[in-house]
């Protein structure tokens, strides 16, 4: 597995890496069908007549997930509230920690095994660039509140996925997963054009980020982040259900918490431009 921002490439599950794929048919009310027609794809073939081996590591439970997940989630909600309180005012510090936290994370990206150390380090900073510049929106004239509306934006979005997920209204099959990544792609590109217009352009760039045009970009965030989701949800289910080392639970509380990160940042902005 891998992180859910988009910003991110996924190396999802596949067979030549030991994962369950995304490229399994689409479920029919329960786990993914194996695509390997029964073989587990986390066990390896030993040769004939070699030594059995007996893993040390028991697979991944649903209950690793939530614990570590709730461990990373902990994490950016004690960095944001030490940013909220200490650095409002300062945005060099929160912005500095910002850059770092998206060094931490994509040097976890590119990793093939999880190291908590690098995803607590990205949740502790991350958590510290949202809660002081949430911290400064909230003192703007008319934007008291938009922090807190924004997590309540983002629980909603996290809830009403879930469920839509869980009684399959949503399905992730790989056209979905194509689809989602290509829109995140473009997504991105975008943000970072417009962000160049606005440096050295002055003003509001192409205006993707203000007025009637920021507002549906804001909302094409919003949806992006909720279709990641699913894709976190699936790959949560997959390495469930096909006996993914326990480590991996480190992955999924990562590509969630990102993904979060991704929803609340996109519903702040949101209704910073509604309010303005």
């Amino acid at each position: 597995m891998r992180s859910s921002n988009p910003v991110f490439s996924r190396r999802g599950f596949s067979r030549g890496t030991g994962y369950a794929g995304f490229n399994a048919p689409p479920q029919a009310g329960g786990p993914a069908a194996n695509p390997y027609a029964g073989a587990n794809p986390y066990a390896t073939e030993a040769p004939q007549h070699a030594p059995q081996y007996t893993p040390q590591t028991r697979p991944m439970t649903m209950d690793d997930v939530v614990v570590r997940t709730g461990l990373t989630l902990g994490t950016v909600i004690v960095g944001a509230t030490a940013g909220w309180l200490f650095l409002t005012g300062q945005l060099a510090f929160a912005i500095g920690a910002g850059l770092a936290a998206t060094v931490l994370g994509f040097i976890q990206s590119f990793k093939r095994k999880p190291v908590p150390a690098l995803i607590l380090g990205y949740a502790a900073l991350e958590g510290v660039f949202l809660g002081a510049l949430s911290g400064f929106i909230n003192d703007l004239p008319k934007m008291n509140g938009a922090p807190m509306q924004a997590v309540l934006g983002t629980m909603a979005v996290f809830v009403a996925m879930l469920v839509a997920y869980k009684t399959r209204i949503v399905r992730v099959t790989a056209r979905f997963t194509r689809f989602v990544m290509i829109a995140a792609l473009g997504f991105v590109l975008l943000s970072l054009v417009n962000l160049l217009f606005m440096v050295f352009g002055g003003g509001d760039g192409l205006g993707f980020r203000s007025g009637g045009l920021g507002i549906v970009f804001g909302i094409v965030g919003v949806v992006l982040g909720a279709l990641f989701l699913a894709m976190d949800f699936k790959q949560v289910e997959d390495g469930v259900a096909y006996g993914a080392p326990r480590e991996e639970s480190w992955l999924a509380a990562f590509g969630l918490t990102t993904t979060l990160v991704w929803i609340y940042w996109e519903m702040l902005r949101l209704i910073s431009i509604l309010r303005d």
